[in-house]
C-alpha cells in the first residue's frame, strides 16, 4: 500500500469518527434532551418524581416500603408487595429462586443459640416457606385467613422427604418420613411441632440438623387450605424488579379495613380512593389492573390524615 493510500484511508476513518462523535456524541443526546422537556413529558423524564409539601416523596414508577424504623408495617398506610432488592433503584432485581425451591436451609443450633438472628445462624428460607411466612403474617395484620396450600400452620413450607424402597413405576414404599422444613426443638424435654402425624401410616418425624435427607423423595403436602387464598399471589412475592410500584386490586382491598381504623374514616371513604387510583389493563388487554401504592397513601394523607386520628 502506497503512503498515499494510507493517508488516504486515515482521513476518511477521521471524517467518519468525527461525524458519528457529532451525530451520536451530541445531536442524538441534545435531541433527547430537548424531547424530555416537552410539555408534559418533562416530568417523566426527571424520573416521574411526587413531590408534597415541598419535598420529594418518590417516585411513582419505583415502589417503597412504608415501615418504621424497626420494618413494622405502619398501619395507616397501604403495604407494598415484598422487594429482594429492598426497594433500592440500585440493586434492582429478584430473588433468583424458582418454584422447586421448597426445602429450608436450617439454622446451625450451635451458632442459634449464641445469636437470636437466624440468618447469621445459617438459615436460609426456602421460596416456598417465604410465601408462607407473608401470608401468615398477612393474614394476621390484615384480620383475614393467612392459610394457603402447600403451607403449614406454623407458616413455613409443607414438605416431606419420604425414605423407603423405590419401585420401577415409581412408587415408593415409605419407611421413614421427616418434615424437612420444621427442625426438631433443641430445647431438651420440648416437644417436636410437625405439621401432620404421619403419612401413609408411617409417623411422620422433625428435621434433625446434620441429617442428610437427599435421599428421600420430596413431597410438598397441599393439605386443607382454600384453593383461593384470601391474600392474593403479589403480596407474597416479589417482582422480577424489585421495584414495582403497584399492587393488585385485591391486596388493596384486604388492606382498607386496617388503614381506615388507623385514620379513623368509614372504610368506604378509603375504598373510594383505592378506586381513583386503580388503573385498568393498558391498552384495554395487556397486563392486569394495579393500584399506586405511593399516590394512593399520599392521597389519603391529604383527604384523611393519619394524625387526625393520633396515628402519626
Amino acid at each position: 500500500m502506497s503512503f498515499s493510500d494510507l493517508i488516504r484511508q486515515h482521513l476518511a476513518a477521521l471524517r467518519a469518527l468525527l461525524v458519528l462523535t457529532l451525530v451520536t456524541g451530541l445531536l442524538y443526546p441534545a435531541g433527547v434532551w430537548a424531547v424530555g422537556r416537552l410539555p408534559g413529558l418533562s416530568d417523566k423524564a426527571d424520573g416521574s418524581l411526587i413531590e408534597t409539601d415541598g419535598r420529594i416523596a418518590g417516585s411513582s414508577l419505583i415502589g417503597q416500603s412504608f415501615t418504621d424504623a424497626d420494618g413494622t408495617p405502619i398501619a395507616w398506610y397501604f403495604q407494598s408487595r415484598p422487594s429482594a432488592a429492598g426497594y433500592d433503584g440500585l440493586a434492582s432485581g429478584p430473588g433468583n429462586l424458582g418454584p422447586e425451591d421448597v426445602v429450608d436451609t436450617p439454622a446451625d443450633p450451635a451458632s442459634l443459640a449464641a445469636d437470636a438472628d437466624p440468618e447469621t445462624a445459617g438459615f436460609a428460607p426456602s421460596l416456598l416457606t417465604q410465601v408462607c411466612t407473608r401470608s401468615r403474617e398477612i393474614g394476621e395484620r390484615e384480620d383475614v385467613d393467612g392459610a394457603r396450600p402447600f403451607c403449614t400452620p406454623e407458616g413455613v413450607g409443607a414438605v416431606l422427604a419420604v425414605l423407603g424402597t423405590f419401585h420401577h413405576d415409581g412408587t415408593v414404599t415409605p419407611e421413614r418420613v421427616v418434615s424437612v422444613n420444621e427442625p426438631c426443638p433443641t430445647r431438651r424435654g420440648a416437644a417436636p411441632v410437625v405439621f401432620m402425624a404421619e403419612y401413609q401410616g408411617v409417623r411422620v418425624e422433625c428435621a434433625r440438623y446434620g441429617e442428610d435427607y437427599s435421599a428421600g423423595r420430596i413431597v410438598p403436602i397441599a393439605g386443607n387450605a382454600p384453593a383461593e387464598p384470601a391474600v392474593p399471589a403479589d403480596a407474597v412475592t416479589g417482582s422480577g424488579s424489585g421495584l414495582d410500584p403497584h399492587i393488585s386490586p385485591a391486596y388493596a382491598d384486604i388492606q382498607v379495613r386496617r388503614v381506615a381504623a388507623a385514620r379513623g374514616v368509614d372504610p368506604a371513604a378509603v375504598r373510594e380512593v383505592v378506586a381513583a387510583h386503580t388503573a385498568g389493563r393498558a391498552l384495554g388487554f395487556l397486563g392486569e389492573p394495579r393500584v399506586n401504592v405511593l399516590e394512593l397513601n399520599l392521597d389519603l394523607d391529604r383527604r384523611y390524615p393519619a394524625s387526625a386520628a393520633g396515628g402519626a
